[in-house]
């Protein structure tokens, strides 16, 4: 999903399982020639490795830093049943990852571990306050083989990703434990992220596994929009190219090498047409349940590359869409959060070198809590988290029931903006209502007890998690029109195809048609404010977070502000309005979520 700012510069006061599956195949054909698996995997009576040999791919994406299971919706899968029903399924947390993709890896002597982008940024305390070390000594762990950057690893800036490649500690926190962090035993790949001085990839931009004269190549991309959806500051001296053109070219320097096994790894992904992560994407034809950027390019990618492991948009598919010679090829994503890993079968041919696409299979696999944890990861998280405790379990308001945070209105979207119009109008109490964008809410407010801490009790670890970013709240002034021009911007232009419907503070009202197109969709005569139809001459007062600011998310409108003011950041917001509306006796109620009239 999309960034939203830098991860806030906080220190510590104190220093196999039972897994459902949806199997998809590209074809059963069998190979010509080919070996039993059992014989592929050298127990057969044949001298020397056989022709075909079976590699294991495992991938995940989006974790952005839950160690810990994610909570509510955050942290379940949706299931659909034989009989069509649907059921949910508790899943995620790395005590839980780790030991399935260990179970997984038994009996796989030819095993491959890739993620595809946003491993860290818009991270849970745990991570978050110590600039996500965490989650790399976690991924060391998982013994993750390469990743692609996404768009969250710029969060911080290009210096600070180099930082979590390398190692070292921070330069201005410093170290949080007594020994020096080491930086990830895994490559970042970033092809198509380029220094603006020398024209040069910031990262490598591909890395090659190799085993017993079996060779596969993996090059590593984020979408091409990345600085439309991070703060500036995090993509600063940077370019970002074409995502086809990136891979295309270093498939053929691959190839060059003698690496004729292709797996691209895509921080881009699509939109399946139903929310079950096992929904069969490819019924009635091939491709056919999937829409979004991630389609356009697997069409154009080079017929070189042999499967495409991708991310960003936290959905669920195993698809396979045709290459540009017409051939199928498998498209994958594992959600987000690790509540799913992606099992790809890739069968290599000694003869060519290449994977005979014909027998591809994957399947996506649910990270369910009913295995053993993983004892080194409950004792990286026990450490993190003692070191947390100090700030994390502070009490800082109450609620009556679960605030959820999906929905073109939710719940938790209202209370954010009412938080930052309460703390705008601290700083001029001319300001007149604030807009949220709906990627920069990262997770419910569960009413039920994280820990210790009572049913009901928001502790600042739970609101870290909601709000992440460490943006400020800026106050900007705009005329009624520039105000109903940049709600049209929610359902137009970049936001068109997947609208990010922004979260409004109380007063503020309007009817979204979904029946029209575009700009259209958003009724311009509806847009109210305290029931007074809005004054396109007019000047309004309005609280944003910075990255809205900055015209963020494709809000150009909102980036056009005069009379700026810069406050203090969201999350002391969040926190105040908390404090100052809630009590133990007194727990704020979920919003009813309508101020927005939705037309279907």
């Amino acid at each position: 999903m999309p960034a939203r700012a830098p991860h806030r510069s906080r220190r510590p006061l104190a220093a196999a399982a039972v897994v459902v599956a949806t199997a998809g195949a590209l074809a059963a054909a069998a190979l010509p020639g080919s070996a039993s698996a059992h014989e592929r995997h050298g127990s057969g009576h044949h001298h020397g490795p056989s022709r075909y040999q079976d590699v294991q791919l495992l991938s995940f994406n989006d974790l952005h830093g839950n160690l810990e299971p994610p909570a509510g919706s955050s942290g379940r899968v949706t299931e659909t049943q034989p009989d069509g029903t649907t059921k949910t399924i508790d899943a995620g947390g790395v005590e839980y990852l780790a030991t399935h993709l260990r179970q997984a890896r038994k009996g796989n002597p030819y095993s491959i571990t890739a993620a595809g982008g946003d491993m860290v940024g818009a991270s849970p305390l745990i991570s978050g306050l110590f600039h996500d070390e965490p989650t790399i000594e976690a991924l060391n762990k998982l013994d993750l083989d390469v990743t692609s950057v996404g768009n969250h690893e710029f969060d911080e800036g290009a210096t600070e990703l180099a930082r979590l490649q390398n190692g070292g500690c921070h330069p201005t926190d410093g170290c949080y434990t007594d020994k020096r962090f080491k930086g990830a035993d895994f490559p970042y790949l970033a092809a198509n992220v380029l220094k603006e001085k020398t024209g040069k990839p910031l990262l490598k931009p591909y890395w090659v596994w190799k085993k017993n004269g079996v060779k596969v190549g993996f090059i590593g991309v984020t979408l091409e929009g990345t600085p439309d959806i991070v703060s500036a500051e995090g993509v600063k001296g940077l370019k970002f190219k074409d995502e086809v053109e990136t891979i295309n070219k270093y498939a053929k320097e691959l190839q060059h090498q003698g690496v004729k096994s292709i797996v691209a790894l895509i921080h881009e992904g699509g939109f399946p047409a139903s929310a079950s992560y096992n929904y069969d994407c490819d019924s009635p034809g091939a491709g056919d349940g999937i829409s979004g950027p991630i389609v356009d390019i697997a069409k154009h990618v080079s017929p070189s590359v042999d499967a495409l492991v991708t991310g960003h948009t936290h959905n669920a598919y195993v698809c396979s869409i045709d290459d540009p010679a017409g051939h199928p090829r498998m498209v994958t994503s594992a959600a987000s959060f690790g509540r799913l890993y992606t099992d790809t079968t890739l069968t290599y041919d000694r003869k060519t070198g290449d994977i005979a696409r014909t027998s591809v299979k994957s399947a996506n696999r649910v990270v369910t809590r009913d295995v053993p944890k993983a004892p080194d990861m409950t004792r990286l998280i026990t450490k993190w988290n003692a070191l947390a405790a100090p700030i994390g379990d502070k009490a800082i308001g109450y609620i009556s029931g679960d605030i959820g945070n999906t929905g073109t209105e939710s719940p938790l979207g209202d209370l954010i903006a009412d938080a930052q119009l309460a703390y705008g109008k601290t700083l001029d109490p001319g300001t007149d209502l604030a807009l949220m964008n709906p990627g920069g809410i990262r997770a419910p407010l569960t009413y039920a007890a994280k820990a210790g801490e009572g049913d009901g009790v928001v502790t600042y670890a739970e609101a870290f998690t909601v709000q992440p970013f460490a943006n400020t709240v800026n106050l900007q002034d705009f005329t009624g029109a520039q105000l109903v021009q940049a709600l049209k911007e929610q359902v137009s232009g970049p936001n068109e195809a997947a609208p990010k419907v922004l979260q409004v503070s109380g007063g503020l009202t309007y009817t979204l048609d979904l029946t029209k197109s575009g700009a259209d969709r958003v009724v311009a005569a509806s847009v109210k404010l305290d029931g007074a139809p809005i004054d396109p001459a007019a000047t309004y007062r309005v609280a944003t977070n910075s990255f809205l600011a900055g015209g963020g998310d494709g809000f150009t409108t909102l980036g056009q502000g005069t009379n700026d003011l810069v406050g203090d950041d969201d999350l002391a917001a969040l926190e105040q309005y908390l404090t100052a509306n809630s009590s133990a006796g007194d727990p704020i109620a979920p919003p009813a979520a309508d101020r927005i009239t939705v037309v279907r």
